[in-house]
């Protein structure tokens, strides 16, 4: 094997955003507005700071409002609540997104329920999750959902279909785990969701066609673990200790990119994979909120 194919995470962000924007346009003429995303961050992480400033800048990019809302790190629970009930009701937002983590006065899990369903962007709410798990419409979670349309797109390059393949979903997170088994049941995947208690997770993993690693720990998934040929899909992002002579170490999915990718038929890079998908995801979820709250029909599968 001459190595798999690399998914190009940027190039397709690139392209989504591009529809994107062109619907964003026909929305704002048949609305009389802009569809409109607002974020809340809570608080001085400078990693927080730098993903919510990206989020504002490509938002008005692709021609849609961009509310911001910083708040200081001692906001009490009930401020922060106070904030997304009167976003709930701004009829000029379409979307919600709370950052996470949350400073540790904060319950993330009271703050997310008490999001509009219809704005929550980031399909984190109990309506959210529980329309997912009963395959009905629904705001569906970005990371998840970007890694589902790398998916299809490349295995329709390979003249394949998700239908009846194998899946293992490495990791059983409420952020990517368990909505990306969800996304592969609905297309008619074979699902096994893996984590750390998993036994024998090499040998489960080995049988997969497709591979989703969504564990967290660097480069964890090594190439005695892939099926040849296995469509692999890393979410994972880590920071490796610096070298001798490096400022900062590199960055690594939970893959060892090196190894698989002389196994896998296809495999996501980190970076420029899954990374460049979730906010362009995220603005594609805000332009499908909008035209739902407006009552204005959108052919969803099409973006």
């Amino acid at each position: 094997m001459s190595g798999a194919a690399i998914i190009d995470g940027k190039a397709f962000a690139e392209a989504l955003r591009g529809k994107v924007a062109l619907l964003a346009a026909e929305f704002e003429k048949a609305a009389g507005r802009k569809a409109g995303l607002a974020v809340v961050l809570v608080g001085e992480d400078p990693a927080s700071q730098v993903y919510v400033r990206s989020k504002g800048k490509q938002t008005l990019a692709c021609g849609m409002e961009s509310f911001q809302f910083l708040l200081p790190v001692e906001t009490t629970q009930e401020e922060l609540l106070h904030l997304v009930q009167r976003l709930n009701h701004d009829p000029a937002v379409d979307g919600i997104l709370v950052q996470l983590p949350l400073p540790s006065q904060i319950d993330e899990q009271v703050v997310v329920d008490a999001i509009n369903p219809a704005k929550d962007v980031d399909g984190l709410t109990p309506v959210s999750t529980g329309r997912l798990a009963l395959g009905l419409p629904g705001l569906v979670p970005c990371t998840p959902l970007g890694c589902l349309m790398l998916l299809k797109d490349q295995l329709s390059k390979e003249s394949k279909a998700l239908a009846g393949l194998d899946a293992v979903v490495i990791g059983r997170s409420i952020l990517v785990g368990k909505p990306m088994a969800q996304l592969l049941l609905k297309e008619s995947c074979t699902v096994t969701i893996a984590h750390s208690r998993t036994k024998n997770l090499p040998d489960v993993v080995r049988r997969a066609d497709v591979v989703v690693a969504a564990v967290g720990r660097a480069e964890m998934v090594k190439a005695d673990w892939i099926k040849p040929g296995a469509t692999v899909i890393d979410v994972g992002i880590n920071r490796l200790p610096p070298a001798e002579g490096e400022a900062k170490g590199r960055l690594v999915g939970d893959v060892d990119f090196a190894g698989v990718s002389q196994v896998a038929g296809a495999i996501s890079p980190v970076p420029f994979g899954v990374g460049p998908m979730t906010i362009a995801v995220l603005l594609r979820n805000t332009l499908v909120a909008a035209h739902r709250n407006e009552a204005i029909a959108l052919a969803e599968d099409a973006i």
